[in-house]
């Protein structure tokens, strides 16, 4: 069975350390703030100006006030604060962020990112993501292994337009969990009950299968 956006957000949470500084992109990203390991320490940054995000609130502890940049309501950990959108930025090219997550549309094996446009399709703009791709320590991709039609977003070379080039090392997807290096995608992981054979018929990329290709561990 393929992981449900749940189950990706609690696999991308094993990505995390303690004292990180982290990014959380908009879509599946998000919900990683609510799978942070218990006893770790970690600082939620949000680029609309709030370092200090904490989980999803509950109907008992929303306000609306309170969102993040995909203007989802969100909690404030202990701590927080609060500053102008020109400070978040500041932060994310000062290199301050230790992991961003992010979706995409298509990741290639030579480490490109295509995750904000769809040629004939209305958008507002690349938002941010240009800037975390550029600077963060460490980028950990989240997607679906392939689109509505079936067809794979792990490629040889993206189609769409670029927001980062050769900048991703690690993607999980809902069958998947890789790495790219020396031009290629490396099967590590696989989502429970699902098999290499779909993975490698659903991977367009070039792509290396160990001998042994262990099921993820939640």
């Amino acid at each position: 069975m393929s992981l449900s956006r749940e189950q990706l957000a609690q696999r991308v949470a094993q990505e995390l350390q303690d004292g990180y500084y982290v990014n959380l992109g908009i879509g599946i990203p998000t919900l990683v703030a609510n799978y942070v390991p218990k006893g770790m320490e970690v600082v939620l940054q949000s680029e609309n100006g709030l370092l200090g995000m904490g989980e999803f609130p509950t109907e008992a502890t929303v306000d609306a006030d309170l969102i993040n940049a995909g203007k989802q309501t969100v909690t404030e950990a202990v701590g927080a604060s609060y500053f102008s959108s020109s400070d978040s930025f500041a932060m994310i090219r000062g290199g301050h962020v230790d992991l961003t997550v992010l979706g995409a549309f298509e990741v290639d094996q030579s480490g490109n990112i295509a995750s904000w446009m769809i040629p004939k399709k209305l958008i507002k703009g690349m938002g941010g993501a240009m800037d975390l791709v550029a600077s963060a320590r460490n980028i950990v991709v989240t997607m679906t292994h392939a689109n509505k039609h079936g067809e794979s977003k792990l490629l040889k070379e993206c189609s769409l337009p670029l927001t980062g080039a050769g900048c991703i090392r690690k993607v999980v997807t809902d069958l998947a969990y890789l790495e790219i290096h020396e031009g290629k995608f490396h099967l590590l992981e696989r989502a429970p009950g699902v098999s290499v054979e779909e993975i490698v018929q659903k991977t367009a990329g070039d792509l290396i299968v160990a001998d042994n290709v262990p099921e993820m561990q939640f």
